[in-house]
């Protein structure tokens, strides 16, 4: 469906094509007005030195002189035959006396005059009264096209520059219905209720329930609000409006106001009618002008706020907005009656992850061993972007390894490349650089086995990846988990700083190897002094405040500095009590730690079985130990 005002002619039925053309003109001869001028007169212009004025006199050369009172302009006799004459002129020189140049022109019989300023009527007349003029027509006029462009409206004309910029989409024209949009059960239901009503709104009215005037999207990036959208459309079966919130906002004041009204309008039109603005937070953003404030954004904030304010909802015309950064939407937006419902689009569970994999995996060719609930279970926190991307880097994979189907090591090891990159097969470790890295890789896995409350080890390898790290340990949750417990993340803790442990107990050294394992330990046992209440110095109380939820989830401390200093020393101690834990189970185990660390050097590469196999044989060995020396001691 196009803009309805294209292709119109303005209302009072006059082309502006003839003013176009004369404002054009009147420009043109404005900027190039001193030619014009200059073709007028038919007099050129051009400076010559001193001494070539004196040569030309004494040739005989010089048919008129003008002496002035800083300077001499003269005409050439060899000049009167041509259709443009050329005014030479040249400085009069201090030292030269008036008489002798007099004496030179008589003795050559030229004719000159003397003139006591310069007087050049014709200049000023151009420069001060007839560009002024020519530049306040041709702007009444180009004033006059936009107001018959835009029907009064001041910014809608020129170019539609006041014009939205929204896309219009009819029925089913995204290519998009809800049957591809998987892990997103909650937020479907609240939109399809928004559908039905736009089809039967009687079925609501009868009751006396009004339509919800806007829902706002609100969840991190990747898990799909667009897609949602997008599935209304497909769904709706009524004119769907798409436009992003940065598409109001130009440098010109007023464009973005003019914008919003221009969209609300072709709504009405054509209701019912879906509205959907992308990235609202580009105009939302509250009004603070503690620093200073942007015009436009809030001129155009303000219109938005007045449309939905003067909008009948009854007409069915449905506002959508999506945004990730809720918590800067200004308050007047956000209160009911504007946008009424707030649906969250949140990460997807273990079901809406198996499930969003059968949608992106629906026209991929799979091999029979395939298990999407494996891979779901191994993506905790992935969105829909990011299984969208493992997807197809399997399908990639598998077109390179020269095969037609997709095979369950190709979404694992696409999997690997999401989290880790891709191995760097020229990246050549020395035998001591080797030892330390397999000995790091398993002190973490060797502490993830041993203790409880730890999810299990999947894979080990020491095969550096382009993401930096030099080899990793993976772990698969069993299942999904939504709560975790002080003795939870104590592990957790211990399982990060696994690897430090290993290195100081065997090598007695400390490497770079352990930073981004340190970073997250400190990071999570920030979270249990600030966040969580898990410190018995700290008690039940938060020192820090998280923002941007559904981004980067970062957290400021909102405490006093004292206050801050004491939950150092509580992140320290738990960060020391975990590490003395790591070293001492490893060095309980070290017989362990040793066997499984040489059979990752030779491997580079195993398994969480693998691992499995060497700790519980172990196990049923000392068993047996115990057995052998009971049966002694009877």
């Amino acid at each position: 469906m196009q803009n309805n005002n294209q292709g119109k002619k303005p209302e009072n039925g006059r082309s502006n094509l003839p003013f176009i053309i004369i404002a054009v003109a009147l420009l043109l001869l404005l900027i190039f007005g001193s030619r014009i001028m200059q073709l007028f007169n038919s007099v050129g212009q051009e400076e010559v030195t001193y001494d070539t004025f004196l040569t030309a006199v004494e040739k005989n050369d010089v048919e008129q002189v003008e002496i002035g009172d800083t300077y001499i302009s003269y005409l050439l006799r060899a000049d009167a035959q041509e259709k443009v004459r050329t005014i030479y002129y040249t400085a009069r020189l201090p030292g030269v006396e008036l008489n002798d140049v007099v004496a030179a022109l008589q003795s050559n019989h030229v004719e000159f005059a003397g003139i006591l300023e310069d007087d050049d009527t014709s200049s000023l007349l151009f420069s001060w009264i007839i560009l002024p003029l020519i530049f306040f027509v041709g702007m009444m006029l180009l004033m006059r096209v936009i107001a018959n462009r835009s029907g009064g409206g001041g910014m809608g004309g020129i170019g539609g520059i006041g014009k939205s910029k929204a896309k219009v989409y009819m029925e089913k024209e995204t290519g998009v219905t809800f049957r591809d949009v998987a892990g997103q059960d909650e937020a479907k239901e609240s939109l399809v209720e928004i559908i039905d009503f736009l089809h039967n709104p009687k079925k609501y009215t009868a009751i006396g329930a009004k339509l919800p005037k806007g829902a706002l999207l609100v969840g991190s990036p990747g898990t799909g609000k667009t897609l949602l959208a997008k599935a209304v459309a497909g769904e709706a079966h009524v004119p769907f409006f798409s436009i992003s919130g940065s598409d109001f906002v130009e440098m010109f004041v007023g464009v973005g106001a003019s914008r919003v009204r221009d969209l609300f309008k072709e709504a009405a039109k054509v209701a019912p009618a879906i509205i959907f603005i992308d990235e609202i937070d580009a105009i939302g953003r509250s009004r603070d002008s503690r620093f200073g404030g942007n015009d436009e954004r809030e001129q155009t904030l303000n219109q938005l706020l007045a449309e939905i304010d003067g909008f009948d909802s009854s007409k069915g015309v449905v506002i959508l907005a999506a945004t990730n950064r809720p918590e800067i939407l200004d308050k007047a937006l956000l209160r009911a009656g504007r946008f009424d419902r707030r649906i969250v689009v949140d990460r997807p569970n273990l079901e809406g992850r198996y499930q969003t994999l059968l949608v992106h995996t629906r026209n991929i060719h799979l091999a029979e061993d395939v298990d999407l609930r494996k891979i779901a279970q191994a993506t905790a926190g992935a969105v829909g972007a990011d299984l969208a991307n493992l997807v197809n880097e399997a399908a990639l994979r598998a077109v390179r390894m020269g095969r037609q189907a997709v095979n369950q090591q190709d979404l694992l090891t696409s999997f690997e490349t999401v989290i880790a990159g891709t191995e760097k097969k020229g990246t050549v470790l020395t035998d001591i650089e080797k030892r330390i890295v397999a000995y790091h890789e398993v002190g973490h896995a060797l502490v993830a086995a041993l203790r409880k409350h730890s999810q299990p080890v999947s894979k080990i390898t020491i095969v550096p990846h382009t993401s930096g790290t030099l080899g990793y340990t993976m772990q698969m949750p069993e299942e999904e988990k939504y709560l975790d417990s002080k003795e939870d993340l104590m592990v957790q803790l211990q399982m990060l700083l696994g690897g430090r442990a290993a290195e100081q107990l065997v090598f007695g050294i400390q490497t770079t190897g352990a930073s981004n394992d340190i970073q997250r330990a400190t990071d999570l046992a920030r979270k249990m002094v600030t966040q969580f209440g898990m410190s018995d110095q700290i008690g039940l109380m938060a020192l820090s405040t998280v923002s941007n939820e559904y981004l980067d989830n970062q957290a400021y401390m909102d405490c006093a500095q004292t206050t801050a200093a004491e939950a150092d020393a509580e992140i320290r101690k738990l960060l020391n009590e975990s590490y003395d834990k790591a070293k001492t189970l490893l060095r309980d185990n070290r017989a362990l730690l040793d066997e499984i660390s040489l059979y990752l050097l030779q491997k580079e590469t195993i398994t969480g079985d693998e691992l499995m196999a060497y700790v519980n044989a172990d196990s049923a060995e000392k068993e047996k130990l115990k057995g052998a020396d009971s049966t002694d001691k009877e």
